[in-house]
């Protein structure tokens, strides 16, 4: 077998059978086939596509490329993964309150990077939190309480790594088949036999067109049950941020609020929407409706509040943060942006708003800057609402003044007011539904 043939094959259109991928796979992570040669199969793969048998075994050999996690002995387990956003603290909310209603988390999460915050992160803001557990412990924690949200440990899909790297330098990022095996690699070798994807679409996300969205989900359902995992999406939106706060420990505190029941809106409905496909696939919940009311149980009794704080004690961190938030990091310069016009607010660019609090420390450009946890702003302005001259915009938390003006000024540049506007769907759509 050659790679020159396969590259061939896939150029001219035909469809590659499970010995083509597994040798382009496994001969490009032992270095036995050149960058040239695998990036010109990622341009024939990106330019005539793969089929549902072809991405699910590309999917299959890249999570086999390196260790895969074995959580047999634990039962049902469940993992939940976003493509990606603002304001994003879902994770913080849905794995304490499946957990609370006996639905076992074995989440393996990522850092932030770009506009996009990381669930590490902002656990990492807790004080004494740890995200670092070795296998053994982790599966232990999730045994013992039910939960338990870590980085990655294992050396996961390094043929993952390596072609996203290539993918990025040769113009190959935006195939739907590729984009799906990438993600989708790594909840395989993450080994939750339950697996709930949101997948974002907006001027935040990733995938920016709602069709393209769903395409996207479409295909990674498709190969989560191809490859005898209960999967299950929702499409939501990202043309603004989900929460209203932005900044690790300020997303922390406004997740522990919506677990204590003080605050509800958009970043509550897409958890829950979250947290009720996952009891579903669990056969925990009948339906839909068994499953909001398991939830909502879960939520006004505390007990989903509780389970997070067995989280954060369980990974060493401060679980008296859940009862009182003054414990949590907080900047030492508060300043809010105040309108300069007035109208309703029509749209946000949601991904520059993401870039304005990587400005003030928030984020990071590259995987080795340091993040301030404590910076960030609150918002003041949803889609749709009227805005008056003075009116506040922006709560702006920072540590350092010289950073400030700019992404105050950054952030004036965010937001569209005009005579009319709607709030956005919220929700666009479901695929692989119960009840």
């Amino acid at each position: 077998m050659r790679m020159y043939d396969i590259i061939a094959k896939k150029r001219d259109g035909k469809k590659l059978d499970n010995k083509d991928i597994a040798f382009f796979i496994n001969g490009y992570i032992k270095e036995q086939i050149p960058d040239y040669q695998a990036s010109a199969f990622l341009m024939a793969a990106f330019l005539n596509g793969l089929d549902d048998d072809e991405t699910v075994h590309l999917t299959k050999v890249m999570a086999s490329s390196g260790d895969m996690a074995d959580l047999r002995e634990l039962g049902t387990v469940a993992d939940k993964h976003s493509t990606g956003g603002v304001a994003d603290t879902t994770t913080l909310i849905v794995v304490p309150l499946v957990c609370a209603c006996g639905l076992k988390v074995a989440k393996m999460s990522g850092r932030g990077l770009g506009h996009t915050g990381g669930t590490l992160d902002k656990l990492e803001s807790i004080p004494g939190m740890s995200v670092s557990l070795e296998m053994n412990a982790f599966m232990s924690q999730v045994k013992r309480i039910g939960g338990a949200v870590i980085g990655q440990t294992m050396n996961m899909c390094p043929a993952d790594k390596m072609l996203y790297a290539l993918r990025d330098v040769t113009a190959t990022v935006e195939s739907i088949p590729l984009i799906a095996s990438s993600i989708m690699s790594k909840k395989l070798a993450s080994g939750s036999n339950i697996i709930m994807l949101d997948v974002k679409t907006g001027s935040g996300a990733f995938m920016t067109d709602p069709d393209n969205a769903q395409k996207l989900a479409n295909t990674m359902v498709r190969i989560g049950n191809m490859a005898g995992r209960k999967t299950a999406a929702i499409i939501s939106d990202m043309s603004q941020p989900l929460g209203l706060a932005v900044g690790n420990s300020l997303e922390v505190i406004e997740a522990i609020d919506v677990l204590s029941g003080r605050i509800q809106g958009d970043l509550l409905t897409v958890s829950l929407s979250l947290a009720s496909r996952m009891l579903c696939l669990a056969n925990i919940a009948k339906n839909d409706e068994d499953a909001n009311a398991m939830l909502l149980e879960a939520l006004h009794s505390k007990r989903a509040l509780h389970k997070f704080g067995e989280i954060i004690t369980a990974q060493g961190g401060n679980t008296n943060v859940i009862h009182d938030t003054s414990l949590m990091p907080h900047a030492r310069i508060i300043s809010t942006l105040h309108a300069k016009s007035e109208g309703i607010l029509t749209a946000t660019d949601c991904k520059r708003i993401g870039e304005a609090a990587g400005m003030l420390g928030a984020g990071r450009l590259k995987k080795d800057d340091i993040i301030d946890p404590a910076v960030g702003f609150i918002i003041k302005k949803r889609i749709g609402d009227t805005v008056k001259y003075g009116d506040e915009l922006f709560e702006v938390h920072a540590n350092d003044e010289n950073k400030i003006e700019e992404a105050m000024k950054y952030l004036e540049k965010c937001i569209t007011l005009t005579n009319s506007a709607k709030s956005p769907t919220l929700i666009y759509g479901l695929v692989s539904s119960c009840g």
